[in-house]
């Protein structure tokens, strides 16, 4: 695990319970923020760049019909941060978060800002899909 991603640990812990990469796993950290549960990784492009990767599950094993569609898109829409994914499977589709950005240089105060912004912008969009 990078320095960066346990310093993310670290930030995020008054917020939310925090689950350590899995032996053998992607070095991901796991946690849930607002019932959607999310992975993080921190990805190192170059020297002096590092860039935090976010993955999170807004819904799953949804039924494909009733416009799930449409009312994806419509939630993408308002999303500020990242975007929306529809998997589809047989009669089911999943939903999934993503949003990366880059770290490097960014101070605990701004960093920890941005982790809540994105993270409380998917927590809002999984709302909005499960109210529809």
């Amino acid at each position: 695990m990078s320095a960066l991603q346990d310093r993310i640990a670290t930030l995020l812990t008054p917020f939310v319970e925090v689950r350590g990469a899995e032996a053998g796993g992607d070095d991901a950290l796991g946690f849930d923020y607002g019932s959607v549960p999310f992975a993080l990784q921190v990805v190192t492009l170059t020297d002096g760049l590092d860039v935090v990767s976010l993955t999170g599950v807004l819904g799953w094993d949804l039924p494909a019909g009733g416009g799930v569609r449409a009312r994806v898109a419509g939630i993408a829409d308002a999303l500020q941060f990242g975007s929306v994914l529809v998997v589809e499977r047989d009669s089911d589709v999943d939903v999934v978060w993503r949003y990366s950005f880059p770290a490097t240089g960014l101070d605990d105060t701004p960093l920890t800002t941005m982790l809540l912004l994105v993270l409380d912008g998917a927590a809002g969009a999984r709302e909005s899909l499960a109210a529809s």
